[in-house]
C-alpha cells in the first residue's frame, strides 16, 4: 500500500543519514522500522474508519470500509488496534530509552489526525506532522538523540512533502467532501492547488539541501535532490485535479520520490 511506503521512507532517510560516512545504512533498524511503519499505518488507518465510519457511508471510494459498511463493530475493531498497538509497541521497545520516549509522543498525532478534517481546511499539514515523526526517530534510534540542524529541516522537508501528495489525493473526494461538510486542502486552495504545490515542493528541495549541508552531504545527495525536484515538477505541471484517477496516479507515485532520495542518501554517504 502506498501508505505505507509513505510512512515509511522519511524513517529510511533519517537512517541513512545518521550512518558515518563510508558506511551503508544500519540494515536491522531499516527491516525494523519497516515492520513498525507497517503497524502504525494500519493502525491510523483503523483510528480513521472508527472515527469516520459515518463520513466513509457518503463517500462511494470508501462505503465499502469494514466499519462504514457494517462487516465489524465498533467494538471488534478497537481490539483489533490494541493488537496493531501493542505489537508496534514491542518494535518501539528495541529501540534507546530516548527514542522510546520520541516515538510514544507521536501517538497523540496519530489519535486526533482524523478529527482535523472537521475543524480545519489544513488536515493534510497535520498529517504532514504525523507522516513524517521517522525523520526524527530514525536518527534517534542510531545516533541515541535528534541532531536537531539536521532532523528539523529533514522533518519540515518531509511536512512540505506530505502536502503535495495529500493534497493531490484529496482531490479525488472533493465533490463528496463539499456534501458532507468535510475539509481539506483540496477545497481550501481549489483552482490555485498547482501554485500551492509548486511552493510547498520548493520549500522541501531547500529544506533538504540545509539537512545535507548540515550533515556535510555529497554530490550524490544533491544529484537525488534535484532528481526528486524533477519528480515533484512533472507530477505538479501533468496533474488533472478534475480527474480522480490522475490523481490517484500521482499521488502512488510519491513512493518513487522518497526511494530516489534514499538512494542518494546512501550514495553519498558512500
Amino acid at each position: 500500500p502506498a501508505g505505507t511506503w509513505l510512512l515509511y521512507l522519511p524513517c529510511t532517510w533519517s537512517i541513512g543519514l545518521a550512518a558515518a560516512p563510508g558506511c551503508l545504512p544500519d540494515w536491522r533498524m531499516l527491516s525494523l522500522f519497516g515492520v513498525g511503519a507497517l503497524l502504525m499505518r494500519g493502525a491510523g488507518c483503523t483510528i480513521n474508519d472508527m472515527w469516520d465510519r459515518d463520513y466513509d457511508r457518503q463517500v462511494a471510494r470508501t462505503a465499502s470500509r469494514p466499519l462504514a459498511a457494517g462487516d465489524i463493530s465498533t467494538f471488534q475493531s478497537l481490539v483489533f488496534l490494541g493488537g496493531q498497538l501493542s505489537l508496534a509497541l514491542c518494535v518501539l521497545l528495541c529501540l534507546n530509552y530516548y527514542s522510546i520516549i520520541l516515538g510514544a509522543a507521536s501517538l497523540s498525532l496519530v489519535i486526533t489526525y482524523p478529527l482535523m478534517k472537521r475543524i480545519t481546511y489544513w488536515p493534510q499539514l497535520v498529517l504532514g506532522l504525523t507522516f513524517n515523526w521517522g525523520a526524527l526517530l530514525g536518527w534517534s534510534a542510531i545516533r541515541g538523540s535528534c541532531e536537531w540542524s539536521v532532523c528539523l529541516p529533514l522533518y519540515f522537508a518531509g511536512v512540505m512533502w506530505t502536502l503535495v501528495y495529500d493534497t493531490i489525493y484529496a482531490h479525488q473526494d472533493k465533490r463528496d467532501d463539499i456534501m458532507i461538510g468535510v475539509k481539506s486542502t483540496a477545497l481550501q486552495f481549489k483552482e490555485d492547488t498547482k501554485q500551492w504545490l509548486s511552493g510547498f515542493s520548493l520549500a522541501m528541495l531547500l529544506s533538504l539541501c540545509m539537512a545535507g549541508m548540515n550533515c556535510n552531504q555529497t554530490f550524490p545527495y544533491y544529484s537525488a535532490v534535484a532528481a526528486v525536484g524533477a519528480h515533484l515538477a512533472h507530477q505538479i505541471y501533468t496533474l488533472d485535479i478534475d480527474k480522480p484517477e490522475d490523481c490517484w496516479k500521482k499521488f502512488a507515485s510519491n513512493r518513487t520520490v522518497g526511494i530516489l532520495l534514499f538512494i542518494g542518501i546512501v550514495l553519498g554517504n558512500l
